[in-house]
This record gives C-alpha cells, sequence and structure tokens, in this order.
C-alpha cells in the first residue's frame, strides 16, 4: 500500500519519508497495568529520583552538560558595583513582596540569570523541589520540538479491512485510528491573540466522514470503531484528583482527542421562577446521561450550581438554580472513554449523511495480530507542530501536552508503565544540562500534584532553548503580559506589560510563572518564579509574582554585552 509522506530533519535538511500507517506494535497485544503495580512502581521511581540527585556523581554527565556546578561557578564570579546595587535593589523589593500578608505564609523559590552570560542576578531556594503546576508545559513542549521538530504532522485515518462493492457496501469494520493529534476539533490556526473557532466542535470528523461519502460507501456491513491502540492504556496520570477528571482540563488521555474529549452541558433557566431548567449535552456521548435536578429562581436570585460524577459512573447529577431569563450556563465536562466517543460520533456523522452502518459503536484498545496491512479510505493531517505547541502554552491546555510526551516516546515504540514513559524525558533533561533529580515527573501538563521541580532546573532548561533551532516557535508559544493567552490580563499597565513572556502555572495552593524578561535596554533575562503553599484567596501569590516581575524588569535593566551572533533569536 503506497503511504503519504511526512519529514524528517537531518543534519543536511529535511528529507521526505513515506508515512507508515502501521506503527509498530500496533497488531500485537499490549500488556495492561495493574492499578496495585502502577502505585507501587510510582513509589520507587520517586524514591529512587531523590537518592539520584543526592548521590549521583555530577561529574559522570561529562564535559558536554552545563552541570549545577557549573552554572553556581558563573554565577558566582565577582559582580561589578552597579549588579551588586541592581541585586540589593530587587532583594529588598522581594523582601518586601514576600514577606507580608497571606504570600509570607506559603515558600518561594525565585532565579534570575541574564540571558547571555549566565551571571545569576538574583536566587532564593533555587535548589528546592517545588511543584510547577503548568510549567511543567515548558519541559514538555520543548520535548516535543526538540525530538518531533517544528515541522512535524499528525496523521488520523479512516481505515477498513473489508472491500467496497460496486453498490457501495462496505464489507467489514470502519476504524478511526487515532496517532495522537490533539486538534480534531473545531480549532482556527494559526493562534493570534486568542483562540477561535470554525464550525461545529467534530468538524475533523465530519471531514473524514465526508471523504467516505466521496468514495461511493452507502452501507457499511461491520462496527463503527474508535481505535486508540497507538497509546497504551492509561487515562489518568498519577497525581491527578478525582475532581480533576469531572471538567475539561481533567479529560481522559488517548491517541483519539475528538473536540479536546469533551462535550458542553447548556443548562437554560425559564421565564418564570420555579419553571424548569433545559438541559442539552453537545454533542450527544454515550459517555454518560445527566440527571437534571436544575430550577429556575426569582430573577434577582444568583445562580447557585452543583455537579457531581462518580468516577467511572454514567450518571452526572446537577442541581440547583438559575435566575429567570438568565444567560444560558454552560458547562464543559470531560468524557472518560474518548475511543467510545470518538465511534459513537462518527457512526452518527456517517448516519446523518445516509450511510447504514449494521453494527454498533466500539472502542479498540488493543490490536490482535491479523496479516496484511488495512486500506486506508481517508486520512486527515493535522497541523504543524510549532501551531499546535503555541496553543498549547498561550492557552495552557493540559490534555494537548500529555499527548505531545507520549506521541514523542512512542517514536521508540510502545511501554508498559508510567516508569518507562518517563525515561524520554529524563534524558531529554540531561543533555539541556539539567542537573540529575532536579525534575521529578509524573505527567506532562503539570496538572499532577506529585510533579517536582526546582527553579534552576526551569532556568537550565531555557538557556538551553534560546540556543536551539527550534527556539523561535517555543519563543513565540510563552503567553505575553497584557497581550495574550494566560497573562492576557496580568500586568495590564504597568512596565512588565509587552515584555514578559512566560508560562504561567496555578493548581490549589501553587501559582507559578517562569520565562523570559526582555528590559527596555535591550537585555534578556530568564526567571523562574515558584510559589506553593499559598492560602489566601488566591490572588495574593499572583498578585506578588507581578510585582516580582515588574522589580525585575525596573532593577535589572542595563545595557546588555553583545549578543552571541550564534544565538537564536526570536523574529
Amino acid at each position: 500500500m503506497r503511504g503519504f509522506v511526512s519529514e524528517s530533519k537531518t543534519r543536511a535538511g529535511w528529507i521526505t519519508l513515506p508515512f507508515d500507517y502501521t506503527f509498530p506494535g500496533r497488531f500485537t497485544r499490549v500488556r495492561t497495568m495493574k492499578m496495585g503495580k502502577m502505585g507501587r512502581r510510582w513509589a520507587a521511581v520517586i524514591l529512587m529520583s531523590a537518592m539520584v540527585a543526592f548521590s549521583s556523581d555530577v561529574a559522570q554527565l561529562g564535559a558536554q552538560f552545563k552541570t549545577r556546578t557549573d552554572v553556581v561557578a558563573r554565577g558566582a564570579k565577582k559582580k561589578n558595583a552597579a549588579s551588586k546595587k541592581a541585586t540589593a535593589k530587587f532583594g529588598a523589593r522581594a523582601d518586601a513582596l514576600l514577606g507580608a500578608g497571606p504570600a509570607s505564609k506559603g515558600e518561594w523559590g525565585l532565579l534570575v540569570t541574564d540571558a547571555e552570560s549566565g551571571e545569576i542576578l538574583y536566587e532564593q531556594n533555587a535548589d528546592k523541589y517545588f511543584v510547577p503546576a503548568s510549567n511543567m508545559k515548558l519541559f514538555s513542549t520543548a520535548l516535543a520540538l526538540a525530538k518531533l521538530g517544528p515541522d512535524f504532522r499528525f496523521h488520523t485515518t479512516l481505515e477498513t479491512r473489508g472491500a467496497i462493492s460496486n453498490e457501495g457496501v462496505l464489507s467489514g469494520d470502519v476504524a478511526l485510528v487515532g496517532r495522537g493529534d490533539p486538534n480534531l476539533s473545531n480549532r482556527r490556526f494559526p493562534y493570534q491573540l486568542k483562540e477561535e473557532f470554525d464550525g461545529p466542535p467534530e468538524k475533523v470528523l465530519a471531514e473524514l466522514a465526508d471523504a467516505l461519502v466521496a468514495k461511493g460507501v452507502k452501507e457499511i456491513s461491520g462496527d463503527a470503531i474508535g481505535d486508540d491502540s497507538y497509546f497504551p492504556r492509561e487515562r489518568y496520570p498519577n497525581g491527578w484528583e478525582i475532581d480533576d477528571m469531572v471538567w475539561e482540563y481533567g479529560a481522559a488521555i488517548s491517541s483519539i482527542v475528538v473536540d479536546d474529549n469533551t462535550v458542553t452541558l447548556t443548562l437554560t433557566p425559564g421565564e418564570q421562577a420555579g419553571s424548569p431548567v433545559q438541559a442539552l449535552v453537545s454533542p450527544a456521548t454515550p459517555d454518560f446521561t445527566v440527571e437534571n435536578n436544575v430550577v429556575t429562581s426569582a430573577a434577582e436570585v444568583k445562580s447557585d450550581l452543583t455537579l457531581k460524577r462518580e468516577p467511572g459512573a454514567n450518571l452526572v447529577v446537577v442541581k440547583g438554580t438559575l435566575p429567570a431569563k438568565g444567560t444560558p450556563r454552560k458547562l464543559v465536562l470531560a468524557i472518560e472513554e474518548p475511543a467510545q466517543h470518538a465511534a459513537a460520533t462518527l457512526q452518527r456523522l456517517l448516519e446523518a449523511r445516509g450511510v447504514k452502518v449494521g453494527g454498533a459503536a466500539k472502542a479498540r484498545h488493543e490490536q490482535a495480530e491479523v496479516p496484511g496491512d488495512p486500506t486506508v479510505l481517508a486520512e486527515h493531517v493535522s497541523v504543524p507542530l510549532g501551531d499546535s505547541v503555541k496553543l498549547v502554552n498561550k492557552i495552557s491546555q493540559n490534555l494537548h501536552t500529555e499527548m505531545l510526551l507520549r506521541t514523542v516516546a512512542r517514536q521508540n515504540g510502545t511501554w508498559n508503565t508510567p516508569d518507562d514513559l518517563m525515561k524520554t524525558p529524563a534524558e531529554f533533561y540531561a543533555a539541556a544540562g539539567i542537573a540529575p533529580g532536579d525534575v521529578i515527573q509524573t505527567d506532562a501538563s503539570g496538572l499532577s500534584r506529585h510533579d517536582l521541580v526546582t527553579p534552576r532546573a526551569i532556568v537550565t532548561l531555557l538557556s538551553f532553548a534560546q540556543k536551539q533551532t527550534w527556539f523561535v516557535p517555543y519563543y513565540e508559544s510563552l503567553p505575553v503580559a497584557g497581550v495574550d493567552g494566560t497573562l492576557e490580563d496580568r500586568m495590564k499597565n504597568t512596565p512588565a506589560a509587552g515584555r514578559i513572556h512566560a508560562k504561567t502555572g496555578s493548581v490549589e495552593h501553587v501559582r507559578t510563572i517562569s520565562g523570559f524578561a526582555e528590559t527596555p535596554s535591550g537585555r534578556r533575562l530568564i526567571f523562574s518564579f515558584l510559589s506553593n503553599n499559598q492560602g489566601g484567596k488566591g490572588h495574593e501569590a499572583a498578585d506578588a509574582l507581578t510585582g516580582l516581575c515588574v522589580a525585575m524588569i525596573e532593577e535589572f535593566n542595563v545595557t546588555p554585552k553583545k549578543r552571541d551572533s550564534k544565538q537564536k533569536q526570536p523574529r
């Protein structure tokens, strides 16, 4: 069977290779993981990582790695009087910001360096562990760009092992085969300032259904299958919480992702108090049913809603009140069985186009060994990885980040345990010069509360990234203060607006921000500000982070040394 073309980077440039639809290991059974074993293995890997942090001889990494010792040595160089004064002034402002109010009760890790020289301008607890929240995405998106390249594209196909008769009958099943594309949705690319949409959420699947109809298919004798066997089945990484799994930010992981593996529950209040509230799930899904106990309240009463779904349950219970004549309330809910949902959506789209499906919608998580190759009936090729990464970091998309890590790992075959999966980024971090044990990782997105990093690990990663050929799309993927992404509404009308290009992070009791600062004088800084164990109302830590960014821009605003011409700068 003739394949489509994918691109691969070599030292000499870009070459084209035939795309292999029959990915390695696809037609062999994958051993499933037992939860008890997973827990023991994760405990073991965390213990071992901690041991490595204390016992590994950093010198064994070799001269090609920039170890923590090297970084500290550079930062320890004698500072001139102006540099000392800037550090003292920034330190005083940092102490004032972090030493009062609710922010003082938490833990803080700070590190600021000069991007050109590597000089350490300020540090506080830079070698301590912190839960990074979505700052973990800095590691995962760098890994994806480094290993796959900005021009990498995902391939999603409709396949069959049957044949199409002259009468348009497909004898056999039709399978939607996912290979990790996170954007089977209606998003517009490239991302520019904000997220934009065009058409229905299942737009890509509708296009594949149209392509099948264009081949003359009028009937399918078998099943509509969602095949997510490209990734071993592991819907939720270690450290995600039960509540996460209900909402869009905690959607289940699968090599098939249709509209972020979510559906929207729209609740529409009535015209008068006491009238029923209408509940509509779109698109329709077999993943759950809704028990609607919401009623319309008087117009002046604030809405009061609660939603409950037990893990693995098919019932979602929503109760409370919505004010009469009020705006419909939309709740974006995660589905737990993405392949099954995709199969049901495909079947519905085919039947809407007049194609009769004789079988049922089914999920396929493993492939039995079958001789011969399937026939590709239709294909969707994704946007370039550089565009996908920009969306990930701008809006902090958790599920997409998990897809990127697994796609990188899948280039070397399947894995059987989370331990095996995490060997892929560990090798990359060592090559980037991150000290052993400075990153303890259990997911790609930072939603896991078991992730731990040091501020120095983040700064080392960003310093490494700015010297790579993929730095431009990486840098451009970061939110800009007061402009777009998760920083759109932060630091407006401050000296930091437009000058902070950084990734934010937020989970319960955690607020973080790390990235690059461009001072008015043209100096580039690399920084990581991590806070854990934060109480208060949440905004206090975020306000302190804003204050640190402003202080950094103002106090370290000096004319930089001449930049290395070999260093890759953003356009």
